[in-house]
């Protein structure tokens, strides 16, 4: 088994790196194991190297060290490779798929991340991209955008930058229209706030948009929020970020293998943290489809929230 270690000095606010990379070298240090740590210099640096290094056929365990971004990269660079197995140790501002497991302790510690075990986590095939922890369409995708800029704030984190989009955006107009199908199912005409397909529970700094996406159990969960008025939102975004919003009329809940849409003109898609706009994409399910390293003593306890 080869370690490769991605850290992205830009993640965050670049303050733990340094941090990691020592760690890394320590644990390393009276071990024959191989291991690479690879500084990332560009948008698509990660990806390009971990598309090289799944190529070789190694058995390989590799470890995004930065955010959702760093994490999209890696994913979609080994897609499709069996032969190589994903870790994920936190620097940036929000790292929302690891809230799933309760504790960011345990995926900072380096010892118990070279020591852990795989659990094969489900993915989202989003036309040519693989997401890890949920897509969606909407003012959700909006905020994600206006986020980017907002973290790179002094003093402002995840949950705050977030916060400043959604003010952002609640001064513009809200909501979309779209054709949206659900498994295979005839497109509905739907004017809404905003559709979320995910594999876990939490996204956006920590709002817990799917509640009960669990990322291994074969299964989707899709959640459609019906365009409200503004007087109602900020209610209602409270309500959205503790997971509290099944029971609202306003909320659909379901789960699913695919989700499809097409609107009239381009419109903003977050793909893991990652926004690009378009007018149509169909988002699958694939199951089983990576090797996800969860670190020493954790495997166990995620069998039983399935």
């Amino acid at each position: 088994m080869r370690y490769v270690f991605y850290v992205n000095p830009a993640a965050g606010k670049g303050d733990s790196q340094e941090g990691i990379i020592n760690s890394i070298k320590n644990y390393f240090a009276d071990k024959a194991e191989e291991f690479k740590i690879h500084i990332t210099k560009a948008i698509g640096d990660a990806k390009a190297d971990a598309k090289c290094e799944a190529e070789t056929g190694d058995d390989i365990r590799m470890f995004a060290c930065g955010g959702e971004g760093t994490v999209f990269e890696v994913l979609n660079g080994i897609a499709g490779h069996s032969n190589v197995e994903l870790g994920v140790i936190p620097c940036g501002s929000a790292n929302d798929f690891l809230k799933f497991f309760e504790s960011r302790d345990n995926f900072l510690n380096i010892d118990e991340q070279i020591d852990g075990e795989t659990v094969e986590m489900d993915l989202i095939k989003a036309g040519d991209s693989y997401c890890l922890n949920g897509c969606s369409v909407g003012m959700d995708a909006v905020v994600a955008r206006d986020m980017s800029i907002f973290k790179n704030w002094p003093g402002v984190n995840g949950s705050l930058a977030y916060n400043l989009a959604i003010v952002k955006t609640f001064l513009g107009k809200l909501g979309i229209t779209a054709d949206i199908s659900v498994d295979g199912e005839a497109p509905e005409r739907k004017n809404c706030l905003f559709a979320v397909i995910a594999n876990a529970p939490y996204y956006g700094g920590g709002f817990m948009g799917a509640p009960d996406a669990v990322p291994y159990d074969n299964k989707l969960d899709f959640t459609l929020v019906d365009n409200i008025s503004k007087l109602k939102i900020l209610k209602f975004l409270g309500l959205y970020k503790k997971g509290e919003h099944k029971s609202l009329d306003c909320c659909t809940l379901k789960n699913c293998t695919s989700m499809e849409f097409t609107s009239s003109k381009p419109i903003p898609v977050n793909l893991d943290g990652e926004i690009i706009e378009t007018d149509h994409m169909k988002f699958e399910l694939v199951k089983k489809a990576v090797k996800f390293v969860v670190p020493k003593g954790i495997a166990n306890k995620l069998l039983t929230k399935v």
